[in-house]
């Protein structure tokens, strides 16, 4: 009998011990660690190169005749209208010198901000260089064998402009406009119709200095994505900065304006002007203006 309730005890011992055992909490993994996507936004600085294809616009060259002294009914000996000559077709009133052509290369620095990070509005500043080399040069030749010849160019245009966008993550829209100003060169030439003196140049004038004047436009640009193998190109990385590459693409309409050149008389003897003349002079008035399509890539400091 007591061998039956010694068996009974520790039957009923076992039986609480599992029972306490499944009332005890289980042991469950740790939750995993949060880390949260980076974000990315436009905000920082940023460097970069471009190539340029320009169009100029409104080439029209417009020359008028200046008579010198003598002028009027009864002309002086030896005296040249001027005037006349432009009313007569001797020199053209006006004459076109647009052209188009692949600019060299150029570079931009700027900065961004993005209001909030993902996708948001965007403005920022960009200071560029274009190296255009945008040279055109005709020559008009007359019923009478008079040769005008005009040379205008513009070597390079550099930019000061504000930007505003929206960014769709890693893709911005924006417009721009703002200073533009640039190194331009005019240059006027008419020969004389005299063939036994080997067509000598009858007048000159130039101007070759800097302008000044606005441009506005507009492009897009797309940041490439940290894991792509593009990004082998950021220099940045081998310097230890965070630097993300993007691409971009924009158009520029600029207008430097327009400038009269006083094309003088020359003595074909000496090359220097006649002081004074009765041959008069011309003025002939150049403008500078275009539309420059750019596309490159610029290098953006900053974090995310």
């Amino acid at each position: 009998m007591m061998k039956k309730l010694l068996l009974a005890s520790a039957a009923s011992a076992l039986v609480a011990g599992a029972a306490s055992a499944a009332d005890l909490p289980r042991r469950a993994e740790p939750p995993p660690v949060f880390t949260p996507v980076p974000v990315f936004t436009w905000t920082g600085f940023y460097a970069g190169t471009h190539t340029s294809y320009g169009i100029t616009e409104n080439g029209n060259i417009i020359t008028r005749g200046n008579d010198g002294p003598g002028a009027g009914p009864l002309l002086a000996p030896n005296f040249t209208s001027t005037v006349g000559n432009v009313a007569g077709g001797r020199r053209p009133a006006s004459f076109s010198t647009e052209t188009d052509k692949i600019g060299k290369i150029g570079g931009g620095i700027g900065y961004n901000y993005q209001f909030t990070p993902g996708s948001g509005f965007v403005v920022g500043v960009e200071a560029s260089w274009t190296w255009t080399d945008l040279t055109r040069g005709r020559s008009f030749v007359s019923g009478l064998n008079d040769v005008s010849t005009y040379r205008q160019s513009l070597d390079w245009l550099g930019t000061v402009t504000g930007r505003v966008g929206y960014a769709f993550d890693r893709f911005l829209v924006y417009g721009t406009g703002g200073f533009a100003y640039g190194n331009v060169f005019y240059d006027a030439q008419f020969r004389s119709n005299n063939a036994a003196a080997g067509f000598p140049l009858a007048y000159a004038g130039r101007y070759d200095d800097l302008e000044t004047g606005y441009v506005y436009g507009g492009g897009v640009e797309w940041a490439i994505p940290t894991d792509s193998f593009l990004n082998f190109f950021s220099v940045g990385r081998y310097l230890g900065l965070k630097a993300d590459v993007t691409l971009k693409a924009e158009y520029l309409r600029y207008d430097l304006g327009s400038r009269n050149v006083l094309v003088s008389s020359i003595n074909p003897a000496t090359g220097a002007q006649f002081v004074p003349t009765a041959n008069g002079s011309y003025t002939s008035r150049f403008n500078t203006e275009g539309q420059l399509i750019r596309a490159g890539f610029n290098y953006k400091f900053g974090s995310y």
